[in-house]
């Protein structure tokens, strides 16, 4: 006879039994807990099994996000979820102490590819190229997938049905966004003199693959 399972462990998620501050500074306790061990970011729906029904998740943030000020650390919204992060002003601390971390630098090209990506995604490398109006190398195409700030999106509707490029959490994540609306908006990245679209279309900021004969989208 087999070994018997393991019972599930129960975790007393209403805490009725505990007074009001009490019941809250453990609710606080789990949900940093539960951040903290996590390697990527953390969404409500998988703090919400760890605490009451009449928690208020946001409020909880609130309070650990308070009693963390003056710590070299924060808990930030990122990628869909909330995650800690060590606070940019100990960048040079950090890696002084250990070294950095893996090396996710872009060149301008892929700078720019990536934000064409993401603000008109689903796009197909065609569609990159006719927007820059030349060949997007598919060498830029599969760092930028290596890197893991894109990935394959739903096949477009064009002829052979391509596959579309579309950011990743990887991508929220790493550039500190919670969710695509809080892409700068394009205007402003004008304004600032971060971007130009004028530059885009004529194809002058990017090191472009030489144009040969016409190749089928990438297919994954």
């Amino acid at each position: 006879m087999g070994r018997r399972a393991r019972a599930k462990a129960y975790l007393d998620l209403e805490l009725a039994d505990l007074p009001a501050e009490l019941r809250w500074r453990e609710w606080m306790g789990r949900v940093e807990a539960v951040i903290f061990a996590s390697p990527a970011p953390v969404t409500r729906e998988v703090l919400a099994r760890v605490v009451g029904r009449d928690c208020n998740l946001d409020l909880v943030i609130e309070d650990i996000r308070e009693e963390l000020r003056g710590r070299p650390y924060e808990l930030v919204s990122v990628a869909g979820g909330w995650q800690h992060r060590t606070r940019k002003s100990f960048g040079d601390t950090i890696r002084t102490a250990i070294g950095g971390g893996a090396d996710k630098s872009l060149s301008e090209a892929e700078n720019l590819i990536l934000a064409c990506i993401a603000y008109y995604q689903p796009i197909t490398r065609s569609e990159l190229g006719q927007f820059f109006g030349k060949k997007v190398s598919r060498d830029l195409i599969g760092h930028l997938r290596g890197l893991g700030f894109i990935g394959a999106g739903p096949r477009s509707p064009q002829p052979g049905a391509p596959y579309t490029y579309v950011t990743t959490n990887g991508f929220l994540s790493h550039f500190g966004f919670n969710t695509l609306r809080d892409l700068p908006d394009m205007e402003m990245l004008e304004d600032a003199g971060l971007l130009s679209k004028e530059k885009l279309l004529a194809g002058e900021m990017l090191p472009f693959a030489e144009t040969t004969a016409a190749d089928d989208d990438d297919m994954v």
